[in-house]
């Protein structure tokens, strides 16, 4: 009989150790498997200047310790997976990483230490895509500032925006261009279009068909839209994708949604156009810098500006997709199966 897969499922407050503990039992019954359960730090807190890796968690030495009995899987949303934390497990055979990806992973030393690394694609695509149409439709009629005005203060004063001067947009009709049309963009696509809106979409590498209207070049959808919402992955060619340049191509009144990838607009720009009035509105859940530093200028904005700290992939059924996506990896490998995800 083959011995138990020693893995260390090493979860945080989102991505539970015990849920991912509990999808590795129910993956391996056949085989078996030994999980050690560790919980890493969260909301995400730096380790120290480790500039191999981004967006880790916890510490260096305590995943090393908790790797030290042996550990062949580690499954982890966020841990440090640095060139000294492979180096200190030999045993180590298989990284997965519960997240769209490996970014706390240093991939070339995974390479040299012969340890694959798989990930979690599509895990919180359809979360996401629920929390962009919300922060939109928000961002639209200015819920939150109402909200704020009447919970907060007591105050009825955002019965104002029922004036025709400062009332918001709807969906039905309005052209809103999808920059980006990959898991999350289609299904917001998909969406739009049963509210009514006239949808464009621009992303040069989809090929097929599509909900809404295909336009060929940025600068068109940019003029064409009413609404911009950014679902682009970041790339180094993707970065700063909007800039003071394409804002300005944006009708006056314009709306900018972007829960996808903070570096995606430049911020300054951003501020600037709605400063100016020449955007009316923007709803953003991810930032250039996170979290936002307490002098950004988008801070005097709030009443055009509708602010959620990355939240779009929060929900429960995220943490427990990501668990059983995992939990497959580890058991094809147990197997001596190709991964589904393998990266490394």
């Amino acid at each position: 009989m083959n011995d138990p897969v020693r893995v260390l499922a090493a979860g945080d407050h989102f991505v539970l150790p015990g849920l991912i503990a509990r999808a590795l039992v129910e993956e391996l019954r056949e085989r078996e498997a030994s999980v050690r359960e560790l919980t890493l730090p969260w909301p995400l807190e730096a380790f120290g200047p480790v500039a191999e890796v981004e967006e880790a968690s916890g510490t260096e030495d305590g995943l090393i310790e908790a790797l030290a009995d042996d550990r062949e899987v580690l499954v982890t949303q966020m841990a440090p997976v640095t060139e000294r934390v492979l180096g200190s497990a030999p045993r180590l055979r298989l990284v997965v990483v519960c997240r769209g990806g490996p970014v706390n992973v240093n991939l070339d030393a995974a390479k040299i230490h012969d340890v694959r690394v798989s990930y979690a694609p599509g895990r919180n695509a359809a979360a996401t895509a629920e929390f962009a149409v919300g922060l939109l439709l928000a961002t639209l009629r200015r819920i939150p500032q109402a909200h704020n005005l009447l919970a907060g203060q007591g105050s009825w004063q955002g019965s104002a925006y029922y004036t025709y001067e400062h009332s918001g947009l709807e969906l039905e009709d309005l052209p809103v261009g999808l920059v980006g049309y990959g898991a999350v963009g289609s299904r917001v696509a998909r969406v739009l279009c049963a509210f009514g809106a006239q949808v464009m979409v621009h992303d040069p590498y989809v090929r097929g068909e599509i909900h809404g209207l295909r336009v060929s070049s940025l600068d068109e959808l940019l003029r064409r839209s009413r609404v911009i919402t950014l679902h682009a992955r970041l790339t180094p060619e993707t970065r700063g994708l909007i800039g003071s340049r394409e804002l300005a191509l944006l009708p006056e009144g314009a709306v900018v949604v972007n829960a996808a990838r903070g570096p995606l607009l430049d911020e300054d720009a951003l501020c600037d156009a709605l400063e100016s009035g020449r955007l009316s509105a923007a709803g953003l859940d991810t930032y250039e810098r996170e979290p936002v530093p307490a002098g950004s200028r988008l801070f005097g904005l709030g009443d055009r500006v509708v602010m959620t700290p990355h939240l779009g992939g929060a929900a429960r059924a995220v943490a427990e997709k990501a668990a059983r996506i995992a939990a497959a990896e580890v058991g094809r490998w147990a197997r001596g199966e190709p991964l589904a995800h393998q990266l490394v």
